[in-house]
């Protein structure tokens, strides 16, 4: 694990600080042919921070965390829980975004953000998290091996860049 990794939550006040870093981040993952996070390849510099700048309001309103992890001064991986407002969700949360630098790949950064996005669920009186990932990536593996459970596999639900499609499996945990 990366030693000198430490992690915290950005308010909607700090979010204008690191959206270049953040943009970059998001760049790195998707143009270098890493999951799409919604998005297809290539991701501009605008896109990029256009999209971290629209998580303001929903910041603002505490229907979203941004937990950022910071190593040697720069943002290195960040991860997100959305929050839902229903009345008949106070006990779940959804992961969402879970970025590591692919430099850094490997290290625990991933490990990392999603036991803190689990600290910061379970302080939000959140027991259930689910998550989306492409069917058979590595992002599916990680969480398996955290302890995630296969809920179901949709077939075809993301495109790529060339319209071929992909499977998406969703995953939940207990805490």
């Amino acid at each position: 694990m990366l030693q000198s990794a430490g992690i915290r939550t950005i308010s909607a006040t700090e979010l204008d600080d690191i959206v270049p870093e953040l943009a970059e981040l998001l760049r790195d993952t998707v143009n270098a042919g890493g999951p799409s996070l919604g998005f297809l390849p290539p991701v501009s510099a605008a896109a990029g921070c256009a999209y971290w700048r629209s998580l303001r309001p929903e910041l603002q309103s505490g229907s979203r965390l941004l937990l950022v992890a910071f190593g040697g001064g720069r943002v290195i991986g960040t991860g997100q829980l959305e929050l839902p407002h229903w009345p008949n969700a106070p006990h779940r949360a959804e992961l969402q975004k879970l970025l590591v630098a692919a430099a850094l790949r490997g290290r625990g950064i991933g490990k990392l953000l999603i036991g803190a996005l689990h600290d910061a669920a379970r302080r939000l009186g959140r027991s259930l998290l689910i998550l989306n990932a492409r069917h058979g990536g590595s992002a599916e593996r990680l969480y398996k091996r955290l302890g995630y459970r296969e809920a179901g596999v949709v077939p075809g639900f993301t495109v790529g860049p060339a319209g071929e499609r992909y499977d998406c499996i969703t995953l939940y945990q207990e805490l």
